[in-house]
């Protein structure tokens, strides 16, 4: 089963030896009327920049540091609180506490610099301007707003959407986005089990749940709405997942809607939170910097270790004769096979370590117990890192014996080989070594997947490194 075709009955991931689409770089074309609803958000966004950006730039005219200083700093804070990211439902009066709180966070950054610095940025012109400031951001916002409002209600413009869940709650959705003052175009439903009779449908059931991602290539949706439908949960999430290598928008409706509080990151469609669901961080271009850290630091490592690799070498040497290193055949990203590199801690066959699953401590020798114990006989990996095989921090590999075994016992297993595996990883550092339970591994590595950030790489090395100096103290 792979996920590189049209699933049939629900989407699975890739058996190993197969690519896998999610990390792929699949796309759809866009529709005209989703690329003029681009350019109009584009627009906004454009509008409400330029408004920020008065200060900057009068800034330079009246020769004044402070406003400059509160200007970029202001900037920076209405990024970082999504005050530049399009919504459903724009709303000035909504943006007012954050961008005041927004101004006095900016003026007490500025404030701190100026403490800190010297270089008397605080004064009184900076604090008029600041009002004023303020003042033309939320008008320039208010009139983007309308602009944009009344450009979705023309019906010009507008993302084609899908709208999962044949239901009562997916009628209600495709009744209010068919006002188009969203943006939103629904071209149809998608579900196994449609609960609306044909004759009470007001869009066709275009297919299955599980035909999810050919329908939004067939039909160039660019925003996909989950509802409710009879479907099992696993399923809807597989197909998701499947949805990853597509450019399209998930929204989904939280289960108990009716009585769940809104927040700005939740859309609001005429009463009906929807919350967007994040892109795959192996998707977004931060993602590639993952790379660039793996190969300098492997390359440093390398460097850096050259004389304990020595030491070990030489001792596995001493100890158990030829055969420093250990190679194993191990599944990393979209299944695809590689040579492991490991110093030698134990002796046997080929045949037994491809299906032996591990060797207590007990059953090791002295070097072997030692070396595992503070982790060296890992070392090696700094080769496959290095290579490409391999990353620092990610679902560790395992043999294509127990890849198979284990994806047919566990249905989130294999989903693990979205990225690349790692030296150690989220499951590692949460006690998950050795013989533990194998769906908690996969539940902690697609948790991983999910939620990459470079902060939690860091922070997953660091407690490798803590685990680490506690087991040499034993």
């Amino acid at each position: 089963m792979t996920l590189t075709g049209e699933p049939t009955a629900a989407a699975r991931p890739p058996v190993p030896g197969q690519p896998c689409p999610v990390s792929g770089n699949a796309r759809h074309p866009r529709s005209r009327l989703t690329a003029l609803l681009v350019a109009v958000d584009a627009g906004c966004v454009l509008v409400v920049l330029l408004a920020d950006l008065f200060l900057p730039g009068l800034a330079d005219g009246l020769q004044h540091r402070g406003l400059a200083v509160f200007g970029v700093f202001l900037l920076v804070v209405h990024a970082f609180t999504g005050l530049y990211r399009p919504r459903l439902e724009p709303s000035a009066l909504d943006d007012l506490p954050l961008l005041l709180a927004a101004a006095v966070a900016a003026l007490g950054a500025t404030s701190l610099a100026d403490v800190l610095l010297g270089a008397g940025l605080v004064d009184g012109p900076l604090l008029r301007f600041a009002a004023a400031q303020t003042a033309l951001v939320v008008a320039a916002r208010a009139g983007a707003y309308v602009l944009v409002q009344a450009v979705r209600r023309s019906g010009r413009v507008g993302r084609r959407t899908l709208v999962v869940g044949c239901g009562g709650l997916g009628a209600q959705l495709v009744g209010v986005l068919a006002r188009r003052e969203h943006g939103l175009l629904p071209v149809g439903f998608v579900d196994d089990e449609p609960r609306l009779p044909p004759c009470s449908r007001p869009l066709p059931v275009l297919g299955r749940i599980a035909d999810l991602p050919r329908l939004v290539r067939e039909h160039e949706a660019s925003v996909v709405i989950i509802g409710y439908s009879n479907v099992p949960e696993p399923v809807v999430v597989d197909v998701l997942r499947a949805c990853h290598g597509l450019d399209v928008e998930i929204l989904a409706v939280p289960r108990y809607w009716q009585v769940v509080s809104t927040h700005r990151l939740v859309q609001v469609v005429r009463g009906v939170p929807l919350v967007r669901m994040r892109r795959p961080a192996f998707r977004a271009p931060s993602w590639r910097f993952k790379r660039v850290v793996d190969v300098v630091a492997s390359a440093a490592g390398l460097v850096l270790l050259s004389p304990l690799l020595g030491l070990c070498a030489l001792a596995v040497r001493l100890d158990g004769g030829s055969g420093v290193l250990f190679r194993q055949e191990r599944v990393g990203l979209a299944g695809r096979r590689f040579e492991l590199l490991k110093f030698r801690s134990v002796r046997a066959t080929a045949e037994e370590s491809a299906t032996r699953w591990s060797v207590a401590d007990d059953g090791l020798p002295p070097l072997g117990r030692w070396m595992r114990r503070l982790s060296l006989d890992e070392l090696p990996q700094l080769w496959n890192v290095l290579r490409g095989d391999m990353s620092l921090v990610g679902p560790r590999p395992e043999r294509p014996y127990f890849v198979e075994r284990f994806g047919a016992e566990h249905e989130e297993y294999l989903w693990r080989h979205r990225v690349p595996c790692g030296i150690t990883g989220w499951a590692q550092v949460n006690g998950l070594r050795g013989d533990t339970s194998i769906a908690d591994r996969a539940r902690y590595d697609n948790h991983y997947v999910e939620n990459w950030s470079l902060w939690l790489d860091v922070k997953i090395l660091l407690r490798t490194v803590g685990q680490v100096v506690a087991a040499a103290g034993r």
